[in-house]
């Protein structure tokens, strides 16, 4: 892509074999040098990086000790290969690494190069961190990497990326089908964009923590007690593995705008899991009381309706055990949007929310 002009109705973008395309909307997904983001003005703010590491994974003539050292450390990777992470001397580095960088890396650490070759990937990586301040400019918006980078601790870029993905995704095919109206992308902003501030600021601490000075490791003892502990260990958990996600929808039940567990569920049609209910991305209103109880005709098009009779408690990442409410709506990301308490006040409220306006019938009635 070499540019775009977005208008009232579409965004045309041209493209750098001289061709062009059209569509409603542009979603730049193309990383952290992202094309997409810079091209739509979108201010990328934080900060520069501090420290730069070398990865790799490689065969090696000599076994090396596996452990941590380096700033990262050296291990087993699949099929016998070995892992490398190294930090590298020169923070900034806009070249692609080579074999000779890797050796030079491993020759700084363990005074050999242990005869490294066939290297199946080498690549660096910087402590780099920084957020797109919009995630919607128009008719163009950024997702995953090209809305936010950060270190690589903890693996939780993947998971904050694919959940940025989700999240716009349902939203944009229904503004795209004309069953949502545009608005309803202003959610993609408001629920995402707090998400991935507090993932910047939880791998930047965990980058603070691993400076070798004595202070600093009197900090990492003080916090290795705390997770001894159940609340900080399940705080701290929920948090790395992005499960404790919760967007605000309101007051109401607790479980509302958290993400629904993957309940086993019995149907008339058989045994079913809710998250296979969810797989082709089609909401879904799950009935846990008496089958027939709840109507959803007017939605019955875009929302599935589940009679599923489920007693007892339901047990919540970070919340822990909730009761079994009498029914729970479920977006296609897997986030509660309303819970049922015996009755369907607020249903249609969030139905029309989430999903559109009911759907008439032949009589032009709802």
């Amino acid at each position: 892509m070499t540019g775009f002009r977005q208008d009232h109705d579409g965004v045309g973008v041209a493209l750098s074999d001289g061709t062009s395309i059209r569509a409603q909307y542009l979603v730049g997904c193309d990383g952290g040098r992202s094309v997409v983001r810079k091209a739509a003005g979108i201010d990328f703010a934080g900060w520069d990086p501090t420290t730069c590491w070398i990865h790799a994974e490689v065969e090696m003539e000599d076994q090396p000790e596996f452990g941590l050292r380096g700033g990262g450390g050296i291990g087993p990777a699949e099929e016998g290969r070995i892992g490398v992470t190294l930090i590298e001397p020169d923070v900034i580095r806009t070249d692609e690494p080579t074999l000779e960088d890797l050796r030079a890396a491993l020759i700084r650490v363990d005074g050999t190069d242990h005869g490294v070759h066939d290297p199946r990937f080498i690549s660096r990586f910087t402590d780099m961190t920084r957020q797109a301040v919009s995630y919607r400019s128009g008719r163009v918006l950024v997702a995953g990497d090209a809305a936010h980078v950060h270190p690589p601790v903890g693996g939780q870029g993947l998971n904050i990326g694919v959940q940025d993905s989700v999240n716009l995704g349902w939203k944009l095919a229904q503004v795209v089908k004309g069953t949502s109206p545009s608005a309803l992308l202003n959610t993609y902003q408001a629920e995402r964009h707090p998400v991935g501030a507090r993932v910047l600021q939880n791998t930047m601490a965990q980058r603070a923590l691993g400076a070798t000075d004595e202070r600093t490791g009197a900090l990492r003892d003080l916090l290795a007690v705390l997770l001894t502990m159940e609340e900080p260990r399940k705080h701290i958990a929920g948090m790395l593995s992005g499960l404790d996600v919760h967007y605000d929808f309101g007051e109401g039940h607790p479980m509302i705008g958290w993400r629904m567990p993957d309940l086993d569920l019995t149907t008339s049609s058989g045994p079913v899991r809710v998250f296979e209910l969810l797989r082709n991305a089609k909401p879904a209103l799950v009935n846990f009381g008496e089958a027939g109880a709840l109507d959803i005709t007017p939605w019955a098009d875009r929302v599935q309706l589940i009679d599923a009779p489920y007693a007892g408690t339901l047990e919540l990442p970070v919340l822990g055990e909730v009761a079994a409410p009498s029914a729970v709506l479920i977006r296609p990301d897997g986030h509660v949007a309303w819970v049922g308490s015996g009755t369907d006040d607020g249903l249609h409220d969030a139905l029309t929310t989430w999903f559109g306006s009911p759907r008439r019938n032949a009589e032009g009635r709802n």
